[in-house]
């Protein structure tokens, strides 16, 4: 399960509380893995940071109430601090280890005699996708096969590719749609010490 932790467009004591909600996190859920982290305007300060968990964390998703005197302001007003944590979608792998189907044809086309007394056409049919790709261009059946692979290869790359790119579009457009109040918990002081 993929995480992501933002401070929105906050100001610096949102990013120090994305920080101690992050180390929050990984003294109570150990097996939680930094994958990137965005640093922010000071010490232990994160603009975001995305995490993974192979436990499922959906219970954190909303926002984050920190409680606490800005460090950095002594006479500022305000002391509800919020960040945002949202479950980031992961697509499903889509790569070449999956079943593939073989299947040969008689093909058309040039190859004299040969033609429609041998199977040359090959199609493959990757079954965890349903994507089919065939090749008639070469005249044996082991070229077509592997010009078929190619092809292949090539169409799960281009998947894999979007569903990365989408991956990361998502965690970007949630980056800016912090959501104050009705936190799903509440954090308070300098020690960051757990209320709700």
């Amino acid at each position: 399960m993929l995480i992501q932790i933002s401070s929105g467009q906050g100001p610096k004591e949102c990013e120090l509380a994305c920080g101690l909600f992050l180390k929050a996190l990984q003294k109570e859920y150990p097996d939680v893995t930094v994958i990137s982290a965005v640093p922010g305007q000071g010490k232990d300060c994160l603009s975001s940071a995305m995490v993974s968990s192979p436990q499922d964390l959906s219970h954190l998703t909303g926002s984050i109430q920190w409680i606490c005197r800005s460090p950095f302001r002594p006479h500022h007003g305000r002391k509800n601090w919020f960040i945002d944590v949202h479950v980031i979608p992961e697509e499903a792998p889509v790569t070449a280890a999956g079943a593939i189907r073989f299947e040969r044809f008689h093909a058309g086309g040039n190859g004299g005699q040969n033609v429609n007394k041998v199977e040359t056409g090959v199609r493959l049919i990757h079954v965890p996708t349903g994507i089919t790709v065939t090749s008639t261009a070469e005249r044996t059946q082991e070229l077509n096969r592997r010009d078929a692979m190619n092809k292949l290869t090539k169409i799960l790359k281009e998947r894999a590719d979007k569903a990365r790119a989408d991956q990361k579009n998502s965690a970007w457009i949630r980056h800016y749609r912090l959501e104050r109040g009705n936190p799903v918990r509440v954090y308070e002081g300098m020690d960051f010490n757990r209320k709700k």
